[in-house]
């Protein structure tokens, strides 16, 4: 079997990475393909996995540059399958869904946002994907006959036990001190299409948090926007592969990026998340409201930040035997009753379509498979 993984950001290198090496050993030929997105080409080539940049001049964060840069993607992708003749091809782009059409190649899209969070990947991505596989926390909307639920988190086909171990050693090696509490930050540019009108993290939003903090744990900051001078002391340069390990040994994470919250709580650190998105998607308000792995605080309403900050001072009080009990023992009832996403997603690939029509009929025993 050929499948062509097709990678548009960061989060999308570690949802796939352990399931192309999955496919790979036994026996399937992979092709990954990626457009120039953050730091995702290091990723890559930190990890071995070969790939192909089809837009590595990159394009412009305006709606004309994100229109013209998609279409550039789909011609290459187009012309790239043509000569390949893969079988499947997966992945969360907007390319697949048309590529895949033209060619008669079957597309598996793999998402997690619900269908009103992101409306606009929704519509041109979804009618042309064969099959949507979502969390069963996710709202589909219109959309629910075409999509197929699983009892999972992307998070969980990289950060689950069965695949990720962290390294004290390498925390150090990333000039962090891990026998001391410290907090992680992260900032996010909120430029994509579906950020329009969404707030979160300012700078005096910023120190204010610092000043709570910083007299019982270090902070440091990862940031995709520019950093105030007040703020830039606090940013640290952490080569991306390490990241997780970073962030399991942190005491606290707080941010504006979605993805970095999940990551937190399934590796049992409490976040406070600070964004517009808060009470919207749905693996996160699961992460929140079932297991109390961390906080969603929406920006734009009244008392926010007030209310970020006790939740700060609440975690920043506990002692680290007391974060470590607590936040230990959500952690691993929610692990109890999740899968491990690459394996189930590894198995569905190999084997697709019969695959999705036994999924459509899982049972409890049927999920114990992917434990």
């Amino acid at each position: 079997m050929k499948v062509v993984v097709y990678l548009g950001h960061p989060a999308h290198f570690h949802l796939y990475k352990n399931v192309i090496k999955n496919l790979k050993k036994d026996g399937h030929e992979v092709e990954v393909l990626i457009k120039k997105k953050e730091n995702l080409e290091q990723l890559l080539q930190n990890s071995g996995i070969p790939y192909h940049n089809i837009l590595r001049e990159g394009r412009k964060d305006t709606k004309l540059g994100m229109g013209l840069g998609a279409l550039k993607r789909m011609w290459r992708e187009l012309v790239f399958c043509i000569k390949q003749k893969p079988d499947l091809l997966t992945g969360t782009s907007v390319e697949n869904s048309y590529v895949g059409p033209l060619l008669r190649i079957p597309v598996v899209y793999c998402g997690e946002d619900d269908a009103d969070v992101i409306p606009l990947q929704v519509k041109v991505c979804y009618p042309g994907a064969t099959n949507v596989l979502t969390p069963d926390t996710c709202d589909d909307g219109k959309w629910a006959k075409k999509t197929t639920k699983y009892p999972s988190y992307h998070e969980l086909a990289y950060l689950h036990p069965n695949h990720f171990t962290p390294s004290v050693d390498i925390v150090r090696q990333q000039g962090i001190n891990p026998d001391k509490p410290y907090a992680i930050m992260r900032f996010v540019k909120l430029k994509a299409n579906h950020d329009d009108n969404i707030k979160g993290i300012n700078k005096e939003v910023a120190m204010r948090l610092i000043e709570i903090m910083k007299p019982k744990m270090d902070i440091y900051i990862t940031s995709e926007r520019e950093l105030e001078p007040e703020l830039e002391p606090y940013r640290i340069k952490i080569n991306p592969i390490y990241m997780h390990d970073v962030m399991a040994y942190a005491s606290l994470y707080v941010g504006d990026s979605q993805t970095m919250a999940a990551e937190a709580a399934v590796l049992g650190v409490p976040f406070i998340r600070f964004n517009d998105f808060v009470g919207r998607i749905g693996y996160l308000r699961d992460l929140e409201d079932n297991y109390h792995l961390g906080y969603g605080i929406k920006a734009s309403e009244e008392g926010s930040v007030e209310q970020m900050c006790e939740r700060v001072k609440e975690i920043v009080a506990l002692t680290p035997a007391e974060r470590k009990k607590i936040y230990g023992a959500r952690v691993q009832q929610m692990l109890k009753d999740k899968v491990d996403y690459a394996k189930y997603l590894t198995w569905y690939i190999e084997n697709y379509p019969e695959s999705e029509a036994l999924t459509r009929k899982a049972d409890e025993a049927f999920w114990k498979k992917f434990k």
